[in-house]
């Protein structure tokens, strides 16, 4: 944790968090899957810079501290019980919330935060494993202890489950994480093998990961999914990643 004072709207001081980063050093992966749906193919060669990715999905306290500091409306759900546990993510986020929260905690760290792109969040979920299913290898969701009674009405509060291989909580489960990316279903064969930012324009946003409230609840680290990105859903959420971090 870093924590930054800042003044909000009001000219109040702030303590400011940052959240725990875990550093994804620059390298080659292969990214998609021909086990999964065709938006997922062709497997391909990626190059990504080095980045540093948030090790839990963005808080309710979290969030509440950027609701606090600008005034902004709270996302539906906010006062929900199912949904207002402090270290629960943050739901019913539209895409343009996470980024404006992005924004905003760049304004107030001095360090630039953003939304991850959908192969930096694919590269982190598979913790260095190329080509497994899941976070953990290739055993199916329901092997992970007490699968069945998890996630009843809502998300977990993070940080609860064990990490990946990389130190990141509940990636490809809990809720739905928004990527940076315009969706395209045939991206992949036209993706630029390094770097890849998603085409330039587009109707949905890219997420990832799975969701609290789907039958089955944890996603394989390559499945694709989108939504219109001012949508905004009780199993949608975001973590954050951040340029040039230690």
């Amino acid at each position: 944790m870093h924590p930054s004072v800042r003044h909000d709207s009001s000219g109040r001081r702030s303590l400011i968090t940052e959240p725990l980063r875990i550093r994804i050093a620059a390298g080659w992966f292969s990214m998609g899957s021909e086990a999964g749906q065709t938006v997922e193919s062709p497997i391909h060669r990626v190059w990504l810079d080095s980045f540093a990715m948030a090790a839990t999905q963005v808080t309710v306290q979290e969030y509440g501290r950027f609701l606090n500091a600008t005034g902004s409306v709270p996302p539906p759900n906010w006062s929900d019980p199912n949904f207002s546990h402090p270290q629960q993510p943050v739901v019913a986020v539209s895409w343009f919330d996470a980024v404006a929260y992005c924004t905003w905690l760049s304004s107030m760290t001095g360090s630039h935060y953003r939304l991850p792109t959908e192969a930096e969040w694919e590269r982190a979920a598979r913790g260095g494993a190329e080509q497994m299913l899941f976070p953990w290898g290739n055993d199916p969701p329901v092997s992970r202890p007490y699968y069945d009674s998890r996630w009843k009405t809502g998300p977990e509060p993070v940080g609860q489950s064990q990490p990946n291989a990389y130190g990141l909580f509940d990636i490809c489960e809990n809720v739905h994480e928004w990527c940076s990316d315009w969706y395209e279903a045939n991206y992949y064969a036209i993706s630029p093998d390094r770097n890849p930012q998603g085409p330039e324009e587009g109707q949905r946003k890219a997420s990832r990961g799975g969701s609290w409230r789907h039958q089955i609840k944890i996603s394989r680290c390559s499945a694709r999914s989108s939504i219109p990105p001012k949508f905004s859903y009780a199993d949608y959420g975001f973590r954050v990643v951040c340029d040039g971090a230690r």
